[in-house]
């Protein structure tokens, strides 16, 4: 490592925080608010989506140089608000031979809450406890009663929309701001789907449809949420927790800090700062802190602590048992589109609504009474949105069934008028759906270090091994029966051929649906699990993990909202802790 320059920062903070996502935001708006004087680390850049300089929310695509389209680093495309994606260039990282697992990364303040659907679902009380239930996977340390008052208080604090369910009880009642109305598709899919039983409800998203405080705005429903809002109407890290953390005068940010390891005091194996180095000068600081917290994200916490190895530590830190890396799971995931033929020859309005599902379906099914032990939500997606290029493509698929003017059908496309004049008949009458199911997690999913690789910083990189079980794909068999089944109930025509078993039935590669949790699992056994129930490490008592790493399993649910209650429950925990002077 010659070509760096060690430093050492003077100060002595009372926590260091890496990462500055939801579980980081968190514990920086909770620890600063309480008077710790805190030190963040992000690996990207400083982002504000009110600052005009990152503002995408408004523009035409011919304002983008590449109007709109993506790069590796942004892979969402120039309008999307996420810097990141699946491959970085100098930050690779490797499957073994048969395997795969993709990584996405997003590299800037609030991390990869600029890069999500603010799809808000508390884990409900079957979700802490699929072993005692099933049989099948692991019970949480934690039950839904743990984390019910930081539920509470995060829907307060942040702002979601949505209903109380009381028909479904493992999808828990909360403080809901009123849902957006259905549009005409989601009409549609809800009668659809009273009509086979499968239920359709409004949707539960962190976006403020009424203000809920002065610093906030209201959402102004130009579906552009991906983008960043610059009234902060939605929930992202950087704009609802960091930024408020640095006005308190108590939270220094530090951009572009590469954290390579936890260092700790080789006599009491304790945590006594980070290393990292500066990704523009390419020089290594050594920082101090009473108490280290990592939110880095699952799989990065995970190489962190894998890489952070010492005499007193030879396997990593807070890795006496061997968990560390394991039970990687990421949410299953499949999808299909139709045509609508009612939805054709639309009168034009605005039907954009806020940057996502107004509706969608929790899963309302009885695991014991089918072939896979696991359930899924549905995500529905449509409407008179604003048109890309491409946005009538499929139509090659209906071949012929197209009603013409005259009521007969006919082939779709072609070229000139006759393209523009279906164009326009086709506008809005497509939709799609997903399903984001939860897999069983297995100790034969995991990352390790790579031992043969290295990013440009000269930090190990991470080598994963990742396979689903049949349970995951008997499941997205489900998920696309169902989904040809509401189709059928609407009059649509599916798009394309429905996948198969040689396709898996259509699932996602893992690590394509971004909700990877499990690497340094919380137990009560410190002999199975890295962390106790507060996500605190068994081995070094000043160490907290505040991401997804934690989670014994995924719930059929986002997990952002539960790394957020975990994060607020964590760091409540710490506050006591050094009170009573046990940290």
């Amino acid at each position: 490592m010659d070509q760096f320059h060690i430093t050492k920062a003077p100060t002595v903070y009372d926590a260091v925080i890496v990462g500055s996502g939801a579980g980081g935001g968190m514990a920086a708006y909770i620890l600063t608010k309480a008077g710790a004087k805190v030190l963040m680390l992000e690996a990207g850049g400083y982002y504000d989506p009110a600052d005009p300089k990152y503002i995408t929310q408004l523009k035409w695509p011919y304002e983008s140089p590449r109007r709109g389209a993506s790069t590796p680093f942004r892979s969402g495309g120039d309008f999307d608000a996420a810097w990141g994606g699946w491959d970085i260039e100098g930050e690779p990282y490797s499957s073994k031979p048969g395997t795969e697992f993709h990584w996405f990364r997003s590299r800037m303040l609030g991390g990869r809450t600029n890069h999500w659907g603010r799809i808000s679902l508390r884990f409900g009380p079957d979700d802490f406890r699929r072993k005692s239930l099933t049989g099948v996977g692991d019970d949480w340390p934690i039950g839904y009663e743990d984390l019910k008052p930081f539920y509470d208080k995060t829907d307060r604090l942040i702002g979601v929309f949505g209903t109380n369910l009381p028909d479904f009880p493992n999808e828990p009642d909360g403080y809901f701001l009123p849902p957006p109305k259905p549009r005409l598709h989601e009409l549609m899919l809800q009668k659809a789907g009273k009509s086979i039983g499968v239920p359709v409800v409004p949707s539960r998203l962190s976006i403020l449809t009424q203000p809920i405080n002065k610093e906030r705005g209201q959402c102004f429903y130009c579906h552009q949420c991906n983008r960043g809002c610059q009234a902060y109407a939605d929930f992202s890290s950087s704009s609802v927790l960091v930024i408020p953390a640095v006005k308190t005068g108590n939270l220094t940010l530090q951009n572009h800090a590469m954290v390579r390891e936890v260092l700790t005091d080789q006599r009491t194996g304790l945590a006594t700062g980070v290393s990292y180095v500066d990704t523009t000068t390419l020089q290594e600081v050594t920082v101090r802190a009473k108490t280290v917290i990592l939110g880095a994200s699952t799989c990065e916490s995970a190489r962190l602590l894998l890489n952070s190895k010492s005499a007193r530590f030879p396997n990593g830190l807070a890795n006496s048992s061997g968990v560390i890396g394991k039970y990687l799971n990421d949410s299953t995931g499949a999808g299909r589109s139709a045509f609508i033929p009612a939805l054709m020859d639309r009168k034009r309005y605005n039907e954009d609504g806020v940057g996502g599902m107004h509706v969608f379906t929790p899963w309302w099914l009885d695991n014991k009474k089918l072939d896979f032990p696991r359930g899924y939500h549905i995500e529905y997606g449509g409407g008179m949105g604003m048109p890309g290029y491409g946005f009538g493509g499929g139509v090659e698929n209906l071949n012929g069934r197209i009603p013409g003017r005259d009521g007969k059908t006919k082939p779709g496309g072609g070229y000139g008028a006759s393209l523009k004049d279906d164009m326009r008949r086709f506008y809005g009458a497509y939709i799609g759906m997903s399903g984001r199911g939860e897999p069983v997690p297995l100790e034969s999913n995991y990352c390790e270090i790579d031992p043969n690789g290295v990013d440009k910083y000269g930090i190990p990189t991470l080598r994963f091994h990742y396979k689903w079980s049949d349970h995951e794909i008997r499941q997205a068999k489900h998920m696309q029966d169902t989904f040809e089944e509401i189709i059928h109930a609407m009059g649509g025509i599916p798009l394309g051929n429905k996948p198969g078993p040689e396709q898996n039935y259509g699932l996602a590669a893992p690590g394509r649906i971004i909700h990877e949790v499990g690497t340094v699992r919380m137990g009560n056994d410190p002999s199975k699990s890295a962390l106790n129930k507060f996500q605190q490490a068994h081995d070094v008592k000043n160490l907290f993990v505040v991401d997804a790493a934690p989670f014994v399993s995924q719930g059929d649910k986002n997990v952002t909202w539960t790394i957020l209650a975990s994060s607020m429950r964590t760091s409540e925990y710490l506050i006591e802790q050094v009170k009573q002077k046990n940290i």
